[in-house]
Parts: C-alpha cells; sequence; structure tokens
C-alpha cells in the first residue's frame, strides 16, 4: 500500500512542531554491520531494524530521515526495505530522504519522480552547486529540499566553510521559504548564529549531534528562529538508533530519543 502525502513537508513539520514540541529529526542509517544479531537473520533485517525502531521513537520525533545510501548497500532488499519503511512511518511525521542528489534538469526530474511521486518522501537533501537546474524540479513538485549549506563534517572547511556557505544562503533566498531549506551541522557552533541571521525564516536540518559530538544546547540557542517557531530539525543517527546493540535496541533507541530536542 503506497503511502499517500496529504500535506507539504513544510505544514507537516509546523505541525508536528505544534502537536509534540519535538525538533528532533531521528536519522535511520541502518548500517548493516551495526545492526543487531537479534535481526540479523531476519528475512529483511534492515526493515525488522527500521519497524522496531520507528515504534519505539515516534512518538518523540519530528521527522524521521533515511539515508538513502545505507539502503542501496543491502541491494533490492535494501530498497524493499527503504519503501517498506517509508510507508510504516505514522502519515502526521514528515518523512526526509538523505539523498545528497544535484544534476542538470532532466535527471533531477527524474529524481524528483523517483523520491517524491514513487517513493512519497515529504522532503530530500540536495547538493546546490549546479545551481537552479537543481531546485527547479523539487519546485514545479511542489515538493521541499534542504540545500547543503555548511555541513557537520571536518572537510566543509575546504571550500563550504571558507567562503561558499554564505553565497548559497544568499542563493537561497531567492526560492519560497515554503519549498528550501538549509542543511546547516551541529558542530559548526562558531557559525550557527551567522547562518541563522543569513536566513531568517528558513527551516534548518541540523546533523552532526550525538556521534559527531554537536552541541545541542549551542544549536538550541543559537539555531532557533524564535521560542514560537522554532524552524530547525535537530538530527540524531547513531546515537539513536545504536544506543545498544544487544536485544533491548529498541528501548534504549527510546531512551536516548526522548532526551533531544526541546518539547513543550
Amino acid at each position: 500500500m503506497t503511502k499517500i502525502a496529504s500535506k507539504s513537508f513544510w505544514h507537516k513539520y509546523q505541525e508536528r512542531w505544534q502537536q509534540t514540541g519535538s525538533v528532533l529529526c531521528v536519522g535511520l542509517d541502518p548500517e548493516f554491520s551495526k545492526l543487531p544479531d537479534c535481526v540479523k537473520k531476519a528475512e529483511n533485517p534492515i526493515w525488522e531494524f527500521n519497524k522496531a525502531i520507528i515504534d519505539s521513537t515516534a512518538e518523540f520525533a519530528c521527522a524521521f530521515k533515511p539515508n538513502l545510501a545505507f539502503y542501496l548497500a543491502d541491494g533490492l532488499r535494501g530498497l524493499e526495505a527503504l519503501y517498506r519503511t517509508v510507508e510504516t512511518i505514522p502519515e502526521e511525521i514528515p518523512v526526509i530522504l538523505d539523498c545528497k542528489v544535484g544534476d542538470i534538469g532532466s535527471t533531477m526530474s527524474a529524481y524528483v519522480s523517483a523520491f517524491f511521486n514513487s517513493m512519497q518522501i515529504d522532503a530530500i537533501t540536495l547538493n546546490p552547486l549546479m545551481g537552479t537546474d537543481v531546485v527547479k524540479p523539487v519546485l514545479d513538485n511542489g515538493g521541499f529540499a534542504f540545500a547543503l549549506c555548511l555541513t557537520s563534517n571536518p572537510s566543509a572547511a575546504d571550500f563550504l566553510k571558507q567562503s561558499l556557505a554564505p553565497q548559497i544562503a544568499d542563493w537561497i533566498l531567492q526560492f519560497p521559504t515554503e519549498n528550501l531549506g538549509a542543511v546547516i551541522g551541529a558542530t559548526q557552533s562558531s557559525e550557527l548564529k551567522t547562518m541563522r541571521s543569513l536566513l531568517p525564516g528558513r527551516i534548518f536540518l541540523i546533523p552532526g549531534i550525538g556521534a559527531q559530538g554537536g552541541d545541542l544546547e549551542a544549536v538550541l540557542r543559537d539555531a532557533t528562529d524564535s521560542a514560537e517557531q522554532p524552524n530547525i530539525l535537530v538530527n540524531s543517527s547513531r546515537g539513536i538508533i545504536f544506543a545498544s546493540n544487544g536485544t533491548d535496541f529498541a528501548t534504549a533507541a527510546a531512551r536516548e530519543a526522548k532526551l533531544i530536542g526541546n518539547y513543550k
């Protein structure tokens, strides 16, 4: 059964925040080698793992973010797991596919069709370096994307942190707020205030909390748009889903998920 999105990502995010007070995005990055032994022998291990994680953390989540690479790594079985994962996530919780695509118009249109129409994803991440061609198919489809702006990895200093982040922020501003946000890494704590001042009203997807060592307190203080409308999604992947590699992995994930975010 295909899940049909009834509302845009922008509206689903705002409604979810109002309902829960949570800014947590649970990253579903099921690296096969790290899966608990208790699911590895299942017919579809990634699917069994994700279902348990979703069931245990949904009440604490403002969004879920599967990372495409970990599903492709398991071949056809992994793609089946991804489709089933998206179908299982409750309709009221928005889903972001972390795919970081960015290509010429025709190729990007194919990505958009696959992700938004076939897979029924609510939002994607994209690489904006090829310019407007990358985002136009998303806009034409009425979708939402997070453009890589200042990422959490150390080598972001090679290009993004040196000079490109402010240029990308300025580029983002030409597109509707309801269709384009920004990826801003939690590990870039000294830049959070600056990036928020450059992009008021935009939703920030903020990876880097947990295993990468980002400062949650700094993110909540410096990246939040306002108390009434925070416009942030604080992503944690490994720190939640691999909190335990035993039979209690889902319970441990729920415990960690409850600790992250800003709850009313």
